[in-house]
């Protein structure tokens, strides 16, 4: 009984209904006198408990005096909640999805050197079609196997280099500003992202003696900001690479010029 109980209470109905419907499947018609005595509970309850099986049409009433109540046979409650319970399964399966449309994946801190080192390594080795990756060469040492056997497993790698390291797999972009960026900064930066899913980003060297700390996220408009700033950069580094006289003509050694038109003359990194 006590297991019938706990199995009617899962489909929705509460202690005292499911005793009472289990009461008047053992003897019906019966009055509310005679429900609470099969159920064992108080009369005044056997009474509001009819009444809201008879409200959920579960049970019925006879029009005779005293009233008595007769249950609805098994298989049409079960098929009556099989039924309900197809239906909000039904509903929760179409409208779950939409949920996460709503909501904003964490942007979170990550502290130290071996924690960093462990979050980039597991990005790496979780990716499934590309990786894009900004760092110098101390780094790309401890994460080059990670690396390498991330291109063997077929993943697109494009990396840019702060500094000159020597690399035979992906591609690889040189960056020709990485000291000066360094130096402004106070530490070694490195930014990634793999699959446009998960992003990564900040000092993983700090000069100044601080703990390193990075960012890293699953939220996919910070994700499209750090891959795009690879990209650019690589633009960038590529450009540069292949038009160099033409870019010192038109904007100046250090693209001078540009970065006065940019930045009004400012010193963009010393303004952080």
């Amino acid at each position: 009984m006590d297991e019938l109980v706990e199995n009617l209470k899962e489909i929705g109905l509460n202690s005292y209904e499911a005793k009472v419907y289990l009461s008047l499947l053992k003897k019906y018609p019966a009055t509310g006198y005679e429900v609470s005595k099969l159920a064992d509970i108080p009369q005044a309850r056997a009474y509001d408990t009819l009444k809201a099986l008879e409200t959920a049409h579960i049970v019925t009433s006879s029009n005779t005096k005293p009233i008595t109540y007769t249950p609805i046979k098994p298989k049409e409650l079960t098929k009556r909640y099989r039924r309900k319970i197809t239906s909000t399964l039904d509903f929760l399966d179409k409208k779950l999805p939409n949920v996460k449309d709503n909501y904003t994946e964490p942007i979170l801190s990550v502290y130290g050197d071996l924690s960093i080192k462990d979050k980039i390594v597991e990005i790496i080795k979780s990716a499934k079609k590309e990786i894009f990756i900004e760092i110098w060469s101390q780094d790309f040492k401890y994460f080059e196997a990670d690396l390498f056997d991330a291109y063997n497993r077929g993943l697109d790698i494009k990396i840019v280099g702060y500094d000159n390291f020597n690399c035979n797999f992906g591609t690889v972009f040189r960056h020709y500003n990485g000291r000066e960026i360094e130096h402004v900064l106070g530490g070694k930066m490195i930014f990634m992202t793999a699959d446009n899913q998960e992003g990564l980003f900040g000092k993983i060297e700090n000069k100044k003696q601080e703990m390193p700390d990075v960012v890293w996220t699953k939220n996919e408009d910070i994700v499209f900001l750090i891959k795009e700033f690879i990209i650019h950069d690589m633009y960038l580094i590529d450009i540069s690479e292949q038009f160099p006289e033409q870019l010192k003509y038109f904007y100046g050694a250090g693209l001078k010029r540009l970065k006065d038109k940019v930045l009004g003359g400012t010193d963009f990194y010393k303004v952080h």
